[in-house]
């Protein structure tokens, strides 16, 4: 497998490091490929279960707590636009290190911050930059040096009256965004009553905002999200607000019986990682009338550019703008 630019310098800079290797989001599986190849002991984890399912599960961990982690004297990262992620990632690491820890954390120079710099340095005690190839660029973090864990966080969230939680690579951390706030005032003002069985899908959950909001008004409420964070963020958003709800880490709509669900609601994403790309939402999207039962709704909230309104008329049926801000 041929490896971009990032992946190229991640590896080269991490070559004479020795000891076990952990390779973290490792997006279509290519460092764990190579490190495998050159005889490296080599685990990854991912926390979006499409990455996870590029990995040879013989080299693929399932959770951060795994003892492994721990074992890793070798920690690979691609960077991302989330400083949430890392310093979650970092925190996560460094309390687990039962040895000498080195990380390695690549990414393009464009989406590269000081503030990367200091999210490590709480973590551990030694923080350098390598030189830049191809306009990238590494980071690496040395001498694990634990604090106080911030992630996951929480905070009372006034507009929706619920207490949210989230974990640092959850979309949105903790806060109410402004596509979400948009949809949950939609649904207040033009979404029937529940009523006692019928079944609601918070789908792309994050931390769980929608999923708990539909409960406390009655619903039967499942999310489902492609993060392990997420789903955990949305299971601790449910505990925090006193309602039970089913969630469950999956791509789309992928296992949902045909009309089981009275209600869809969706926040989607357009990003995956930082590049734009539509692909997931309008798969979703084309999914979702079959799992809808006779007289379902689909509500969905996103930037007016985006091509989904003629997919949602061709896809599900007739769909209505019931709210727009600027």
């Amino acid at each position: 497998m041929t490896l971009d630019p990032v992946s190229s310098l991640i590896l080269d800079e991490s070559a004479g490091l020795a000891g076990p290797v952990l390779v973290l989001d490792d997006s279509g599986g290519g460092l764990v490929a190579a490190l495998a190849e050159q005889g490296r002991e080599v685990w990854g984890y991912c926390d979006d279960l499409r990455d996870a399912a590029a990995i040879d599960p013989a080299h693929r961990l399932d959770s951060l707590g795994d003892p492994r982690v721990g074992e890793a004297r070798v920690v690979l990262l691609r960077l991302g636009p989330s400083l949430g992620a890392l310093e979650d990632y970092a925190e996560q690491l460094a309390a687990a290190a039962s040895g000498p820890q080195h990380l390695v954390a690549g990414g393009r120079v464009k989406h590269m911050t000081p503030g990367q710099n200091e999210i490590l340095a709480r973590s551990y005690a030694q923080v350098r930059a390598s030189l830049g190839r191809q306009k990238c660029r590494v980071l690496h973090a040395s001498e694990p040096s634990p604090g106080p864990r911030r992630w996951p966080k929480h905070r009372d969230e006034p507009a929706t009256g619920l207490t949210v939680w989230a974990h640092g690579p959850v979309f949105g951390g903790t806060r109410l965004d402004a596509g979400t706030a948009l949809l949950v005032q939609a649904l207040d003002r033009g979404l029937p009553p529940a009523t006692p069985g019928r079944r609601a899908l918070d789908l792309g959950c994050g931390s769980g905002i929608l999923a708990s909001w539909l409960a406390k008004r009655g619903w039967d409420a499942a999310a489902s999200d492609v993060s392990r964070a997420a789903v955990a963020s949305t299971l601790l958003t449910a505990e925090a607000n006193g309602v039970r709800i089913e969630a469950v880490q999956s791509d789309g709509l992928l296992g949902v019986p045909p009309a089981s669900l009275d209600l869809i609601v969706t926040n989607p994403p357009f990003h995956v990682g930082a590049a734009k790309d539509s692909t997931p939402t309008l798969e979703m999207i084309a999914d979702a009338r079959a799992a809808l039962a006779p007289g379902g709704e689909f509500w969905c909230v996103f930037n007016s550019h985006l091509p989904y309104l003629v997919a949602l008329h061709r896809d599900i049926g007739p769909t209505a703008i019931v709210a727009r801000d600027r």
